[in-house]
């Protein structure tokens, strides 16, 4: 932690001409900061000495902040929310799988430009070990680049250039746990009682198998459990994910401390978006789950006041991929309501879309979103089809039953649809973390092969191959115009399949997911350069959709989504709608052409008014109830009422 604070007899000086450009908000903020680190920690022995270091620490945040970047707060402000822009278009890439280097990524800002982007999600950059660093997410150094990447230097530089190319970055802190090889944990291995209590240890099993009785296996298959043995130190440590990343015991406000200094690390690095990973785990507690606890939210909110404070301009996205009901709590709640996190992931949206796929139908999609349209306004949602994630099928059974199937018959019939094993799938993915008590699981696989372009194409049926080439592009739409920050996962874009070279590597070969996480060939990749290649029909459909969300304000997520009237449970239909511009989206999941009343518009427009589709480029005028609108086969229409 720094410690370079403007010192007094009592701690420091709010009125010190150090303090000047905090001053102000510092008391605006700090009552109610103090409320809620007060609200958690009350009965901490140390309580007072940690809110004091606290204290020290976001002060010399905003002191420390480079100028350049207080301006890029102030310009933000004028556009309040900045994130919520239609103009905004995201790639979440792994850095030394798309081009080897921070250096290299520079050479390649140009490829993403011409496509449309202009915000990155750089998955995890910091030091990890390279056989247990669950793709970076096991953490040994918080400020310390992976040699893999390059160095600090070469990190500040990068966001130098991004900054030149009015590029937005976002990355990742783990909130959750760190490397067993990280400096907090090798001290507690070697006995220090004040380390050993920045983690859940205990001398023997009693209080571990207490938290057994209610915690959840997060991966039954390779980490049962949630406690490993540490025979260095005689003690069991609680290890949630993996046994190699010893979870963080946030009942310590030493370790709160620790965070925020850290998260002011990166932000004045000049993060635009900070990934809090994993924050429905931060608080543990014997006889529950040990997630989604109500403390967590409390300690969102703390870290929302330190931001708010020393550096405004950055906001977070709270990385909880968890249940619809839980997930709009990550917004916050009552008088907190739309004062927590800034940005979720849609993870609910994105299950739905490949129920439809699988399906053709979307009835199960417009049951379960309807639970998630409610976020408060000003918040806004990640969108993806695809990440570096698998896909889980989060949705509930009563979403399930509204679609007309029976929950644990369909969630088995997605699984064996997207792992081929369905008669007529042509999908190529795999089954990831199978409960073998309960047989739930998740899915890996590119959105390519999902897609069963990774077959078609080895079978080299040319009808097929522009089949999946337009359910790609579908999925894709939807995410692109639904409402929120459109989020592409690398290699999308020019339609890697699955890449099975991870078998070969032992630091990557026990999980599946890799198998969507592709190293990028950047010979196929100047295939999206030359017409009638796979490569360039997905990416130039791809660019076409970026261009067209960027053309229309009415995109931007203000709250403005409508489902149109489902006469067709085949199509995903909605509107995005302001006092300005009706914009309308027609998908159409369906494997057949579906013919659809003009009825559909009529909650927005009238018979003779035309609109002006996009997409296929043509007007269309809006006919009598009685007459039909033809959209072929996952076919799309992005229109706009003139």
């Amino acid at each position: 932690m720094q410690e370079n604070f403007v010192a007094t007899s009592e701690g420091f000086d709010i009125d010190s001409p150090s303090y000047s450009a905090i001053n102000a908000s510092w008391k605006l903020h700090e009552p109610e900061l103090s409320k809620l680190y007060f609200e958690l920690y009350m009965d901490h022995p140390h309580q007072a000495d940690a809110f004091l270091k606290l204290k020290h620490i976001i002060l010399n945040a905003c002191v420390q902040r480079p100028s350049a970047l207080k301006e890029k707060d102030d310009q933000k402000a004028i556009h309040d929310k900045w994130f919520l822009t239609n103009e905004l278009v995201g790639m979440s890439l792994y850095v030394d799988r798309f081009c080897g280097n921070l250096n290299g990524l520079k050479d390649h800002l140009e490829y993403l430009h011409n496509l449309g982007i202009n915000f990155l999600h750089l998955m995890p950059l910091f030091k990890s070990p390279p056989l247990e660093s669950d793709g970076g997410y096991a953490v040994s150094d918080f400020r310390m680049v992976d040699e893999k990447f390059g160095n600090l230097k070469d990190l500040k530089n990068l966001i130098s250039e991004l900054q030149n190319r009015d590029f937005y970055l976002m990355l990742d802190i783990v909130l959750n746990h760190t490397s067993h090889h990280h400096e907090w944990a090798m001290r507690a291995k070697a006995g220090d009682p004040y380390y050993q209590d920045y983690f859940y240890m205990y001398d023997d099993q009693e209080i571990p198998n207490q938290f057994e009785k209610t915690m959840p296996e997060i991966f039954p298959e390779s980490s049962p459990g949630n406690f490993t043995y540490i025979p260095e130190c005689k003690k069991w440590v609680m290890t949630v994910f993996h046994q190699y990343q010893w979870d963080l015991n946030f009942s310590n406000p030493y370790v709160l401390v620790e965070m925020i200094d850290a998260i002011f690390f990166y932000a004045n690095l000049g993060v635009d978006i900070l990934r809090l990973d994993a924050p429905a785990f931060i608080w543990k507690q014997v006889d529950t789950t040990s997630q989604n606890l109500p403390q967590v939210h409390v300690l969102l909110r703390i870290i929302k006041h330190c931001i708010e404070l020393a550096t405004p301009g950055m906001a977070i996205l709270g990385e909880a991929i968890v249940a619809p009901v839980e997930i709009m709590k990550y917004f916050g709640e009552g008088d907190y309501l739309g004062r927590e996190c800034d940005i979720a992931y849609n993870a609910t949206m994105m299950a739905l879309q490949w129920d439809a796929l699988a399906t053709t139908k979307t009835k199960v999609m417009q049951s379960g979103y309807f639970s998630i349209l409610n976020k408060p306004l000003g918040s806004s949602w990640i969108n993806y089809t695809r990440c570096h994630d698998d896909i889980g099928l989060g949705f509930s059974d009563d979403n399930i039953k509204a679609g007309g199937f029976e929950p644990f018959t369909h969630r088995s019939f997605l699984q064996k649809y997207y792992t081929g094993e369905f008669p007529g799938s042509r999908a190529s993915g795999a089954l990831f973390s199978v409960n073998p008590k309960t047989q739930d699981a998740r899915i890996s696989g590119s959105l390519a092969s999902l897609c069963g372009l990774e077959k078609v194409i080895a079978s080299d049926n040319r009808v097929e191959v522009n089949q999946a080439i337009s359910k790609i592009i579908l999925m894709q739409a939807q995410t692109f115009f639904i409402g929120g920050i459109p989020m592409l996962f690398y290699g999308d874009e020019a339609g890697y399949t699955n890449d099975y070279s991870f078998l070969e590597d032992p630091g990557k070969s026990y999980d599946n997911r890799w198998m969507h996480r592709p190293v990028i060939h950047w010979e196929k990749n100047q295939k999206t350069k030359e017409a009638n290649t796979i490569e360039s029909k997905i990416f130039e459909a791809t660019r076409r959709l970026i261009s067209i969300r960027k053309k229309y304000p009415v995109i931007a997520d203000h709250n403005n989504f409508h489902w149109l009237r489902q006469e067709n449970f085949h199509l995903c239909s909605f509107v995005r709608a302001n006092n300005h511009s009706t914009f309308f989206v027609i998908l159409n999941y369906d494997t057949n052409p579906v013919y659809v009343s003009w009825y559909l518009f009529k909650e927005f427009a009238q018979a003779g008014q035309e609109i002006w589709d996009e997409w296929n480029q043509e007007i269309l005028t809006i006919g009598d109830d009685e007459e039909h609108l033809f959209i072929p086969p996952h076919g799309i229409i992005l229109g706009v009422l003139k």
